[in-house]
């Protein structure tokens, strides 16, 4: 009985598979290999995913139809295409070591199933995976190098086109001159986001399926900090070294009308008074709550429960005279105060004057490093 293979192809948009052959390539290779090898292949497999993760579905399918035993070895060009990480790496292998999958084969690589083929196997994985997470990292090292030297590493927003030719962000001119506008007549117009996206539609700016911006991604552009000259990259804010459309005054004045127009403009419905949360009853040993009755205010205790109290309801004006008079008794003397207090601003004249000196000998000593 001839021994059945699955021929697997793989091509992702990742950077990673530039050098890799086109799926057309892979199977006119592989192709020939089976022919020469006398191979019997049971289906053509061709998958267009990343492998750096695990999920794929052809992939996935493809191993359990080996588990089922419709099949029981592999045709691939080279194992960085059937794994770039860990797990579906450790898959393969365990189906080895289980007999389920039984042969391996690749033009551009040599893979027994014994004990040497299955470490050297390993090992291609695993270099697969350093790959991978090494252009991982550098990657991520030269946008954060484009980001310190002031070049915006995503896609231009509206107002901006991305210059393949000089790999920079530059002003779309006729755009910019809409984007300004939106600004200025969301500021001095009194205009509504909903005007601001009117006007952005019959000037032609649209979503990329060309359809009307939202509410909210017209105050994404209205908050968008790169239209002054700055850009936000993983929560931080950095100076960009494109041109601005707008002056930072404009932005800002577009920051505190958005701010303004997006607080509610009613009262809270917990007005606290004064005395609430500080004093409770005597009688009862509960805290005290206030209402409002025919504009006056009005404490009483919770009562919660089946606590029995007889207190009455105490007007503010009352409970503040009751206060007062308790505080009376441990307030300070007169006398005391008037030194207290005679001596807080002596302390405050000796502090003022501690700090100007200090101003002062600071920009003595500015000057002198500037000098130098």
């Amino acid at each position: 009985m001839s021994q059945k293979f699955f021929l697997y192809t793989r091509k992702s948009t990742d950077v990673e598979d530039k050098q890799i052959l086109s799926i057309e390539a892979q199977i006119v290779e592989l192709r020939a290999y089976a022919k020469q090898e006398c191979l019997e292949i049971v289906e053509e497999l061709i998958e267009k995913q990343s492998a750096k993760i695990p999920g794929r579905p052809i992939f996935n399918s493809m191993l359990n139809r080996i588990e089922r035993g419709e099949a029981s070895g592999i045709v691939c060009w080279h194992p960085d295409r059937l794994a770039r990480n860990s797990v579906d790496g450790g898959r393969i292998i365990y189906l080895l070591d289980c007999g389920q999958l039984t042969a391996l084969k690749f033009p551009t690589f040599w893979s027994d199933n014994t004990s040497q083929g299955k470490f050297m196997l390993n090992i291609a994985f695993g270099q697969s995976k350093y790959y991978v997470d090494s252009l991982a990292e550098n990657t991520k090292r030269g946008l954060r190098q484009k980001v310190r030297r002031g070049e915006y590493p995503c896609l231009a927003p509206v107002g901006y086109i991305n210059d393949v030719r000089i790999k920079s962000i530059v002003v779309n001119k006729k755009k910019s001159v809409i984007i300004r506008k939106a600004f200025e007549l969301y500021v001095k117009n009194n205009s509504r986001l909903e005007d601001i996206a009117d006007f952005l539609a019959k000037s032609g700016i649209s979503t990329t399926g060309g359809k009307r911006l939202w509410r909210d991604q017209v105050t994404a552009i209205l908050s968008n900090p790169f239209y002054y000259g700055h850009f936000r990259y993983v929560g931080e804010l950095y100076e960009g070294k494109h041109e601005p459309i707008i002056s930072k005054k404009l932005f800002d004045e577009a920051q505190a009308v958005l701010q303004e127009r997006g607080r509610p403009h009613r009262e809270p419905k917990n007005n606290p008074k004064a005395f609430c949360g500080l004093i409770t009853c005597a009688e009862c040993g509960m805290m005290i709550t206030a209402e409002i009755q025919r504009d006056h205010v009005y404490y009483r205790c919770t009562k919660k429960g089946k606590v029995k109290c007889n207190e009455p309801y105490v007007r503010e004006e009352s409970l503040d005279l009751q206060i007062s008079s308790l505080l009376q008794t441990v307030s300070m003397k007169s006398k005391w105060a008037d030194t207290m207090l005679s001596l807080l601003a002596k302390e405050k004249s000796e502090s003022a004057y501690s700090v100007s000196a200090f101003v002062n000998t600071t920009e003595v000593q500015i000057r002198d490093i500037t000098k130098r």
